[in-house]
């Protein structure tokens, strides 16, 4: 069988759904409550995420994007109930600032396709969200809330979801163990020390990134965030200032 997904049971409610077979190798986490679910993030789109979504849960599902990268919305056109920041909504309306072509090439960078897939259809998710989130917001799934968390960097309307009862912090593109992404136009390397700030003082017991290694110590965010007020006090916390290797991450500003 030609499976795209990679199906893991984080606990007996909350799953991690991934797309090792692409270099980014995206990871989307659907949280099941009483009553709903959520699903943060959907992938690349190569292949149906709902499909994976309805062997675990028959609730009603709402997608949220943690911002608004091909990468992280592909899937997004299987749900009929969608969640994003307000400050990224023009994208969702066709003015993402990179061109299709560039994206189709980034989608079949180092990727092991599907037979079935073809990759000149590719287009980027266009919709609007039937919810606009804003910081501090709560998602109520029923036995299980999630808040909402502003914070931006790696792009104008990133958002990290904080489960406190569960001490699980859906990071994102915030924090994952590799290169982060903070040199486009797009993004903003103060504004990405600022929400390092705002998640490092949370009681976090897992993190839980949406790329690359799932393996993270909370410790990871303490120091990525000292690493960037250190890069702020040189003055060198600014577009240009290259590729910064820390060792088991980095940041391209």
């Amino acid at each position: 069988m030609d499976k795209w997904f990679t199906v893991d049971k984080l606990d007996g409610q909350t799953y991690v759904i991934s797309e090792y077979r692409h270099w980014e190798e995206t990871h989307c986490y659907l949280l099941n409550g009483s009553e709903r679910s959520l699903l943060i993030d959907t992938g690349l789109g190569i292949s149906n995420i709902y499909d994976e979504v309805r062997r675990i849960t028959d609730k009603s599902v709402a997608a949220a994007a943690t911002h608004v990268h091909w990468d992280h919305i592909g899937g997004h056109k299987y749900f009929s109930e969608i969640y994003a920041h307000g400050e990224e909504l023009g994208w969702l309306n066709g003015h993402f600032p990179l061109t299709i072509e560039t994206v189709r090439e980034m989608v079949l960078d180092r990727c092991d396709i599907p037979e079935d897939f073809d990759v000149s259809s590719y287009e980027l998710f266009r919709g609007t969200p039937s919810r606009v989130l804003e910081d501090h917001d709560v998602i109520d799934l029923g036995g299980r809330s999630v808040e909402v968390l502003h914070t931006p960097g790696h792009s104008p309307g990133h958002m990290c979801f904080w489960e406190k009862d569960r001490g699980y912090l859906y990071t994102g593109d915030l924090v994952y163990k590799d290169v982060l992404f903070a040199y486009y136009p797009s993004t903003d390397p103060e504004a990405y020390l600022e929400s390092l700030e705002k998640i490092a003082v949370l009681p976090v017991k897992r993190v839980l990134p949406a790329h690359h290694s799932l393996d993270i110590q909370t410790e990871l965010i303490r120091r990525m965030r000292d690493a960037l007020r250190e890069l702020k006090a040189e003055g060198r916390l600014h577009h240009g200032g290259g590729r910064l290797d820390y060792g088991d991450w980095g940041i391209w500003l």
